[in-house]
């Protein structure tokens, strides 16, 4: 199925955007742009992520078609980002999908692994979103607030809120696609208590505010993940 197709793309873009592009990459590239080795190298990975996925060397023109166009949007979202990151961001990634898109109807065959299903595809990208590149999207959406309200000593543990972030989106898309939605409200109530009860002073209301608003938007992004999963199942 060619849904399937364009899954398996996604689930590749995914791992190789996001967990297989250290920070000292991004911040290279950032810095030398055009001219920085890790640009090249990105792409490639991505092209080799390709071929594994499927499992099918004869995609290979697909995943360098892939490769290529991947190389000049990186490329051109890099000479042209200055203030704008979350803009960049997603105008970068809407440009990735469109390739997918593209590469999906130019490439596709019916290619099926009897192992793996289109459930065992969509549901693996779904979960594998909610990870770190929904937790990156939120980052740059509530930047705007961070001058405002992190300016005080962080007692926290380090990357805690990264996880309890995710963890929590997985449970809610989890929940979506069993039909328990109750679970979300459970959560929510649960979060509350814990995160909340310790920011009923004045002084903290702001820190409040982007609280709620981070946990709100971590539900939003996967209980649309889970019900844009379900619907395609």
């Amino acid at each position: 199925m060619e849904i399937e197709f364009i899954t398996k793309l996604i689930l590749a873009h995914l791992i190789g955007d996001f967990f297989l592009q250290p920070k000292k990459w991004v911040e290279n590239k950032e810095e030398k742009k055009w001219n920085s080795p890790y640009l090249a190298i990105h792409c490639a990975i991505h092209f080799v992520l390709i071929l594994l996925i499927f499992w099918d060397a004869t995609l290979w023109k697909a995943a360098l078609f892939i490769a290529i166009t991947h190389y000049f949007i990186d490329g051109i979202k890099l000479s042209l980002q200055k203030n704008r990151p979350l803009f960049w961001f997603m105008a970068d990634q809407v440009a990735h999908i469109g390739i997918l898109i593209v590469a999906t109807h130019l490439f596709w065959q019916p290619v099926v692994i009897p192992e793996a299903g289109i459930q065992f595809w969509l549901i693996g990208t779904g979960l594998l979103f909610l990870t770190f590149p929904a937790a990156f999207i939120m980052q740059n959406i509530l930047s705007i607030w961070n001058d405002e309200v992190l300016q005080t000593e962080n007692s926290s543990l380090a990357g805690a809120g990264l996880y309890i972030g995710i963890l929590e989106r997985v449970l809610v898309f989890i929940s979506v696609l069993t039909g328990h939605l109750q679970v979300v409200g459970f959560l929510i109530a649960a979060k509350s208590v814990f995160r909340f009860s310790d920011l009923t002073r004045e002084k903290d209301r702001k820190l409040t505010e982007y609280i709620i608003v981070g946990t709100l938007l971590s539900f939003l992004i996967a209980i649309a993940t889970g019900m844009l999963v379900k619907s395609a199942l």
